[in-house]
C-alpha cells in the first residue's frame, strides 16, 4: 500500500493554521468583493478573516 504524500503547501497550511472553507454567498456580493479587493491590490482571504474577526468581537 502506498503512503499518501503530503504536499509542501499542505504542510505550510497545517503549520500556519490555514484551512480552505466553502460558503454559499450571494453571487453579486461575492463578485463585487472580488472586484474591490483586486482594485485595492488586496487578497480576499485576509480581508475575509478581518471581517470575520470584527464580527466575532462585535457579537461576543
Amino acid at each position: 500500500m502506498d503512503e499518501k504524500k503530503i504536499r509542501a503547501q499542505d504542510k505550510w497550511d497545517m503549520k500556519a493554521g490555514v484551512s480552505a472553507k466553502t460558503y454559499k454567498v450571494n453571487t453579486a456580493v461575492a463578485e463585487e468583493f472580488k472586484k474591490v479587493c483586486k482594485e485595492l491590490h488586496l487578497s480576499q482571504g485576509p480581508e475575509l478573516t478581518k471581517l470575520m474577526q470584527q464580527f466575532i468581537e462585535e457579537n461576543r
